[in-house]
């Protein structure tokens, strides 16, 4: 199968601290390529893969200031779409613009859609709804205006995390430093349990950061460890008694609760969006309602099984599965578009 994967700009595919939709991608093309599929990787020009990589973009826009993102997004769009000749599939990880490319060609789009930033993008997908195919990443980030060929959970590449059963004593918060994410409220619940909380990420809002986090750091305390790369990504997650996860959004799906269920450490996350699709309450972690909630919950955590946090990943959220799960829907999409 010929197949073009259209991969976001704003970061490197695979990133190479912070960029979930780029790490997903790269997860999935190069599990496609192990079995034997011809991809094209449109992403950036430093982009690293098994596969053919293509490239307009030299980097990251949001890694060279230089680079004005809707110039190099429209050339990056424009040039998968003048080779849709050349694949059996395109399958776009882009959002909604390429959707708007997709009646120039007869190559059959099928976009992931990651998430919605806003209900006022609904108007492209639905323009495009009855033409090309979507997959929801969770059953919880699904559209009521919307069709869906399938819903498929991201996966991670398990051997990436190491497994520790014997935690040391602190929490952790690992996400972008956002309102959306619940910085503030998670070093609120660490103080609460007089709990040591280390704090990971990029920060995308410089003035909740300044305002919220800044006042609360304390060596001992709650610690700002920066965006860390994947090595020492592993390291602080896997020895974190649990990671608090208070999201004041509907997540579409969420990446780093899976990532510390691989490492053994589980989750305490607020109900909100995909939640109780990763989370097992009572089992690999808790989902809960309030501050209060999760204050109780830090206090269970201890009898909670780490080895089940792991193998629930290892059964349901691994990248060979999602990889499986995106030949069937392509083949699907291929029976459907065979001429008559």
């Amino acid at each position: 199968m010929r197949i073009a994967m259209l991969s976001p700009i704003a970061w490197r595919t695979p990133p190479r601290h912070y960029g979930p939709w780029e790490r997903v991608v790269s997860l999935l093309t190069e599990r496609l390529v192990e079995r034997g599929h011809e991809v094209t990787l449109f992403a950036t020009g430093d982009s690293l893969t098994a596969g053919t990589l293509h490239s307009v973009c030299p980097k990251g826009y949001e890694e060279d200031d230089s680079l004005i993102p809707k110039v190099w997004e429209c050339l990056h769009i424009a040039e998968v779409f003048e080779r849709a000749g050349d694949f059996d599939i395109i399958h776009n990880n882009f959002d909604f613009l390429p959707l708007s490319y997709s009646g120039f060609v007869d190559t059959p789009v099928l976009t992931t859609i990651h998430g919605f930033s806003s209900p006022g993008i609904l108007p492209v997908y639905k323009k495009y709804n009855k033409s090309t195919y979507y997959v929801s990443i969770s059953d919880a980030d699904r559209s009521p205006q919307l069709d869906y060929v399938d819903t498929i959970h991201h996966g991670i590449d398990i051997g990436q995390f190491d497994f520790e059963s014997n935690p040391e004593d602190y929490l952790l918060f690992f996400g972008r430093i956002h309102p959306d994410k619940g910085t503030a409220e998670a070093i609120e619940i660490a103080r609460a349990c007089n709990k040591k909380l280390l704090i990971a990420g990029i920060i995308q809002d410089k003035e909740y950061y300044q305002r919220y986090v800044v006042p609360q750091l304390e060596n001992g305390r709650v610690e700002y460890r920066g965006s860390v790369g994947p090595a020492d990504r592993n390291t602080l997650i896997g020895r974190a008694q649990a990671m608090l996860h208070p999201i004041a959004f509907n997540e579409p799906f969420g990446l780093s609760v899976i990532e510390a269920m691989a490492c053994g450490t589980p989750v305490i996350a607020f109900d909100r969006g995909s939640m109780p699709e990763l989370i097992e309450h009572g089992k690999n972690g808790f989902v809960v309602n309030s501050l209060d909630e999760a204050i109780r919950a830090v206090s269970d955590v201890e009898k909670l099984d780490r080895n089940y946090c792991r193998h629930h990943v290892e059964k349901y959220f691994t990248a060979d599965r999602m990889a499986e799960e995106y030949i069937e829907v392509y083949n699907r999409i291929l029976k459907r578009n065979v001429p008559a």
